[in-house]
């Protein structure tokens, strides 16, 4: 399995590129960086290529709403070049609260859109000039719809790559079935590899009976905190806050695609009250309520045995790419783990 790392949003951006050097001697060969509603990800990824040689660089994710689809493969494009084919296009559609709450564009058709956005991409990478005609995105823009003088146009710059490596974040099935037919990744959240086959083999096995022959193998990228050692209990404790954002807070009742999966996990009580005790304002209630037995089995915290188990787990469930949130005091810390986890994962 690959290791990777994604950035935190919120703060410390400079100083963990200034420590990425360090984690790639460590082993790490991947750094993810997220775009939430943040600074952008994409002055920072081109950041990170200026100081680094050989790290892979992927959006951990561009939101399909934001930018054109033209305009999101212009910047992979760049992204790509300027870090010597390096990058791999992350998209996903995030969620209504985002899109709508802070970039006011309706969240409607993500399935459809990701489909077309994927096709246009893929073509302006190989410098045809651009033509797509879809439910959702008409380039030229039709006559009646604007001056009536837009062409066709191409790239007027030679990507390095004409097929950039594109991963989607999905969790639904319908949405899983897609990436498994036209990506080249998948990263779902709150990965729980005992049950990955139960809640989307299924959508897996469709997708990939309709794939190009031409894709490559379906990189799974599962995410983990990660602490090795022993007496951490408490750590688990310091990832309730985030789960219980995602399973309570992330969308409305009925609405929230997190609190979906993590019924379809089996945790459907624990998923309604978490959601009701996050919606009530209630946060710290709610992150106690998060069973303890999902955070163990969707973290890499504990003893190097438990990890080493969990990490079997992940990979007979298909898991190719492991993105880990290092859990240390300092850098030195966090590089250490990265090393440890690099070498377990080799071993099982």
């Amino acid at each position: 399995m690959r290791i990777g790392m994604p950035l935190n949003y919120s703060g410390g951006f400079k100083e963990t590129v200034d420590d990425l050097a360090t984690y790639e001697k460590a082993g790490l060969d991947i750094v993810y960086v997220p775009e939430a509603y943040s600074f952008d990800a994409v002055s920072q990824m081109g950041f990170i290529a200026a100081r680094t040689e050989r790290l892979e660089i992927a959006s951990g994710i561009l939101q399909i709403y934001t930018r054109t689809p033209t305009l999101t493969a212009m910047t992979a494009a760049g992204l790509d070049y300027v870090s010597d084919g390096r990058f791999t296009l992350g998209i996903g559609a995030s969620g209504p609260q985002v899109i709508e709450g802070f970039h006011g564009v309706p969240y409607h058709a993500p399935l459809g859109r990701t489909r077309e956005i994927v096709e246009i991409c893929r073509q302006v990478w190989r410098r045809e000039k651009v033509e797509h005609s879809g439910k959702h995105y008409s380039i030229p823009l039709p006559a009646e719809q604007g001056t009536g003088l837009g062409k066709p146009l191409k790239l007027i710059n030679h990507p390095v790559r004409e097929r950039i490596p594109i991963m989607i974040a999905a969790i639904g099935p319908k949405n899983v079935e897609l990436v498994a037919e036209i990506a080249e990744a998948w990263e779902p959240i709150f990965y729980l590899p005992e049950k990955a086959g139960e809640v989307w083999g299924e959508p897996l096995a469709a997708g990939k009976a309709k794939r190009d022959a031409s894709l490559p193998p379906l990189d799974v990228v599962a995410q983990a905190p990660l602490a090795i050692g022993e007496g951490l209990d408490d750590l688990l404790d310091f990832v309730r806050p985030h789960v219980a954002l995602y399973v309570g807070g992330m969308g409305a009742k009925g609405k929230n695609f997190y609190n979906n999966l993590a019924r379809r996990y089996g945790y459907e009580a624990e998923a309604e009250q978490i959601q009701e005790l996050y919606l009530s304002g209630r946060k710290e209630e709610a992150a106690a309520a998060v069973p303890r037995d999902l955070l163990e089995k969707t973290s890499l915290i504990g003893p190097e045995s438990h990890v080493k188990e969990r990490l079997a787990a992940l990979k007979e469930s298909g898991v190719t790419t492991l993105n880990v949130t290092p859990i240390a005091g300092d850098s030195a810390g966090r590089a250490k783990l990265i090393e440890q986890v690099k070498q377990l994962a080799t071993d099982v």
